[in-house]
């Protein structure tokens, strides 16, 4: 691995802290960070001594989404290039919302874009009560598409409708409101906030735990290969589109894109 993305910490008790670890990027999830993230869940789900994963971020947000670096360069690739990165995404998230083990959010700063879809994977978010939030891809010229069937299956369609596609900035509270947090708590308190929810799976069986939420899995709104495919195929599309190269080069050159209103 070229770069540190992330960081991993697991206590006496069996709580694992998965730490983003790109602060001065606020967190983007390069190439790198996201081989990390689906390895490292994977390998915490099977270790029998971790009970709970907490998912933070470094520095001061939590995550600003994808890494444009990244996304600029499927500007320039081929169609293989650009499914095998969309797959590698779509992988990372899938690792993720499998992983057997409780997967617990703790949200400051912003998190935008990709970032909602980390959230949407968690059995749990709790957030600052500063923190914002945003689907800014379509600023970019882009679609939330594989972390779409996750925000839809936290969120439903009614009220993800309100701010998936409009690249709209809102607070916690809307947040909740949306079900994309459980609580919203002031900054200082977040720890702790957290902390309250770890402490419950620290005395049940973590055997029941995962295969509980395996069948909530099945339950829910079925994300299954075919429906993860349609989302890969969905975001390499938009990555060959016209709006997605000058939405991207727009933002790089710190100017209105051509559609923007702003621009006139």
């Amino acid at each position: 691995m070229s770069e540190e993305t992330i960081r991993i910490a697991c206590d006496r008790r069996g709580v694992a802290r998965l730490t983003l670890a790109r602060p001065a990027k606020h967190n983007a999830m390069s190439a790198e960070m996201l081989d990390a993230l689906a390895a490292t869940a994977t390998r915490l789900g099977t270790d029998p001594a971790v009970r709970v994963i907490v998912l933070a971020g470094e520095g001061r947000s939590f995550s600003a989404g994808g890494d444009l670096g990244w996304m600029r360069t499927q500007m320039q690739a081929d169609a293989a290039t650009r499914t095998r990165e969309a797959t590698r995404l779509a992988g990372m998230l899938e690792a993720l919302n499998t992983c057997p083990k409780p997967l617990i959010g703790r949200v400051h700063g912003d998190a935008f874009g990709g970032a909602l879809g980390l959230l949407s994977v968690c059995d749990v978010a709790i957030g600052a009560e500063s923190a914002r939030f945003g689907f800014t891809e379509t600023r970019l010229g882009l679609i939330p598409a594989t972390i779409g069937p996750y925000v839809v299956a936290r969120m439903g369609e009614a009220m993800a409708r309100r701010v998936f596609m409009s690249a709209r900035l809102f607070g916690a509270a809307e947040a909740v409101e949306l079900g994309l947090l459980a609580r919203a708590v002031p900054v200082e308190a977040l720890d702790a906030a957290v902390e309250a929810e770890v402490a419950p799976y620290l005395s049940v069986a973590p055997g029941a735990v995962g295969e509980a939420k395996a069948l909530l899995r099945r339950l829910g709104p079925a994300i299954d290969a075919g429906t993860i495919a349609g989302s890969i195929e969905a975001l390499v599309r938009r990555w060959e589109s016209e709006e997605a190269a000058e939405g991207i080069a727009a933002f790089l050159e710190k100017r209105p894109a051509r559609w923007s209103r702003e621009a006139d």
